[in-house]
């Protein structure tokens, strides 16, 4: 869904505290991959399960394989440009029922439109695109997160806890609509009426 921003609004709008991040690791096993941010103003890490194609997506970005053909994320970012938009940043916005939100801000002559993505989708498109990526607060508040790692020690210790890092680890309980046995935290939208739910090669533990 999108949202065009140049309209008005009811009500006075309330300020988000975004906080930049950057891609810290991409941590992949059989079955998903974990893509850490880190939060260029602190020490803090979000992990986000992803699947593994969204995850391969990602790291081509950064292997400097040149490939004959575009990829989905590759042919998203050229529509943008095409329709003479500009990808502005994409942001990671909430989290809810244990499912990471995020939104693709484009612009074009002063206008700017939100489009509503999975967090691994608009990553991928942020890495190709070269614009800035951003945590909201309220997403760092509803999530344990991970301190970065600073001395050698730490670095190895933080390694060796990743084999057996699950998602159930991460996730504190949210502060409102909390449901007993709630499944692990998921990146993937949540399913609507009419909805295909995620894609076979996609988030099955899952932003």
């Amino acid at each position: 869904m999108a949202k065009n921003e140049s309209g008005g609004s009811q009500g006075p709008a309330q300020p988000s505290v975004e906080k930049e991040v950057h891609i810290y690791s991409l941590a992949t096993t059989a079955t998903e991959c974990i893509i850490f941010l880190e939060e260029l103003s602190g020490n803090r890490l979000l992990p986000i399960w992803i699947g593994i194609t969204e995850g391969q997506a990602i790291a081509i970005r950064f292997s400097g394989i040149v490939l004959p053909r575009p990829l989905t994320h590759d042919l998203l970012l050229g529509t943008i440009t095409q329709l003479g938009y500009t990808a502005q940043k994409v942001v990671v916005c909430d989290i809810k029922d244990n499912t990471f939100y995020a939104r693709i801000r484009v612009i074009k002559d002063g206008q700017t439109v939100d489009l509503d993505s999975r967090p691994s989708d608009a990553i991928a498109v942020a890495v190709r695109a070269g614009c800035p990526i951003y945590v909201e607060e309220k997403v760092f508040a509803n999530c344990q997160t991970l301190s970065k790692p600073i001395t050698e020690d730490e670095v190895g210790k933080f390694k060796a806890d990743l084999k057996n890092l699950k998602p159930e680890d991460i996730f504190k309980d949210l502060k409102k609509n909390v449901k007993p046995k709630k499944k692990p935290a998921q990146e993937k939208e949540a399913p609507g009426p009419g909805a295909e739910g995620p894609e076979p090669e996609g988030e099955n533990n899952d932003e």
